[in-house]
């Protein structure tokens, strides 16, 4: 029985596609490991959003040959998509599998024993036109619901339409068949997940469903406490969506809304589909109807033309927005885009400093936003991760809880009352009961 390890660079989708993978070697007779413990195939699934992924990449081959220098190692996702021959090149790759091939390594690669030359299986990306269904199970307490893959937007910054193809979706069909099987294992938490699913619904090439029509459905299966969606564009975020959502027993308060820039001038110099307005008025209507719900943003520093103006401007939006927390990018040339062309490249200390003080802003706004909650009462579903005698946990609005570790309290939830921020920046609880909560 040969040993596998998995190794996940990037993005929540990224992580349901590898935990896919991964059942499909243990049901061909593998034995799953930690990358720690020797294992004779290394399967790296990668990212290639910013350069640095590209980087991890390369560190992560190199420790794994470090573990075992016999081993196999097979790259694949996003980077090996967008770079195969220069991923073939780094020493100790024996495969390289591109979008179309990553859910066909089993049969391609066969017995993964190591040739003279690395084996590339990596087809033009226009041919990644069907859809893989892929869920994650077992690492964490909640699971990551792949419903939607590519895209179509093709913003000036972007790789993914490159790495990943056309939009396309999965059947309300199958998605509430993976649902119920996910339920039936005792998950309580699913994320629904994608590249971008509030385009879900097109399938080979029509457009036959919508989001909202799909997660109405998800909401009346028996068995999942909770839906969160991972993110979705401003512009696909619409009014129906948001009123749902506010009135819906399973979908959660919080959304991850991607921003990228406060500055109109460089909304539309990175191709994005919609203007500040715009955004700022999806950010009213969720607060008018859910004043407790969480809300993230994605944010790019240093595109091409942001002047020290232009990022004033995002600062100052964004302070001035009731949002809870940023991830900030910040903007690395990729090859093949649009914005590599583009005149009014930032000075990469100029673009450091602008991530740190988004960074700074961020943690302002993520405290500000947990002293709101304090003395408010919450459902808290906790998790298997156990530190210092502590478990952690999330409420449905997105505030990282910790407690007295509880073996009865993982993957269950729990009403308790916030109570303080800790020194970590976890939010402290005192339980209100000891019964668990049963919707």
């Amino acid at each position: 029985m040969k040993k596998v390890a998995f190794y996940t660079l990037g993005c929540k989708l990224n992580y349901s596609e590898t935990s896919t993978i991964s059942r499909m070697f243990q049901k061909r007779g593998f034995q799953k490991v930690e990358f720690t413990q020797t294992p004779d195939i290394f399967i790296i699934n990668t990212c290639s959003v910013t350069e640095n992924a590209d980087k991890k990449c390369r560190k992560v081959v190199k420790e794994a040959q470090r573990i075992n220098p016999n081993a196999f190692i097979a790259v694949i996702g996003c980077y090996a998509q967008l770079k195969p021959q220069e991923i073939a090149q780094i020493e100790g790759v024996d495969a390289v599998l591109g979008a179309s091939e990553k859910f066909q390594l089993l049969e391609l690669l066969h017995d993964f024993e190591k040739k003279k030359q690395p084996q590339i299986f990596s087809s033009p990306i226009q041919q990644a036109s069907t859809f893989d269904a892929s869920y994650s199970y077992g690492e964490r307490t909640r699971t990551f619901l792949k419903i939607q893959d590519g895209c179509d937007y093709n913003c000036a910054f972007c790789t993914i339409p490159l790495a990943r193809g056309s939009s396309r979706s999965d059947t309300p069909f199958n998605i509430l068949k993976q649902v119920r099987e996910i339920a039936s294992s005792g998950v309580k938490e699913i994320v629904l997940t994608g590249v971008n699913i509030g385009d879900y619904g097109i399938i080979e090439g029509k457009r036959l469903y919508k989001f909202l029509d799909l997660i109405q459905q998800l909401d009346k299966i028996e068995g999942i406490e909770r839906f969160r969606i991972s993110s979705i564009e401003p512009n696909l975020l619409s009014d129906e969506i948001i009123s749902f959502v506010a009135e819906s027993k399973k979908f959660v308060p919080h959304f991850h809304i991607p921003l990228q820039s406060g500055s109109n001038k460089i909304l539309k110099l990175m191709r994005r589909r919609y203007l500040r307005e715009l955004y700022a008025d999806r950010i009213f209507k969720i607060k008018q109807l859910m004043p407790n719900c969480c809300i993230g943003v994605d944010v790019i520093t240093g595109f091409p033309g942001e002047t020290h103006q232009d990022f004033l401007d995002t600062y100052h939006f964004l302070n001035e927005l009731e949002i809870s927390y940023l991830h900030v990018f910040t903007y690395s040339e990729r090859a093949h885009t649009p914005a590599i062309q583009m005149k009014g490249v930032v000075p990469i200390i100029e673009r450091n400093d602008r991530t740190s003080m988004l960074r700074s802003l961020s943690e302002k706004k993520k405290r500000a936003f947990y002293e709101q909650n304090i003395g408010k009462v919450a459902e808290v579903l906790f998790e298997n991760e156990v530190e210092n005698g502590y478990m952690f946990g999330f409420t449905e609005n997105y505030i990282r809880v910790q407690a007295k570790f509880d073996p009865l309290a993982v993957n269950e939830l729990k009403r308790v009352l916030l109570t303080d921020i800790a020194p970590n920046g976890n939010m402290e609880v005192e339980e209100l009961e000891t019964t668990f909560v049963n919707h």
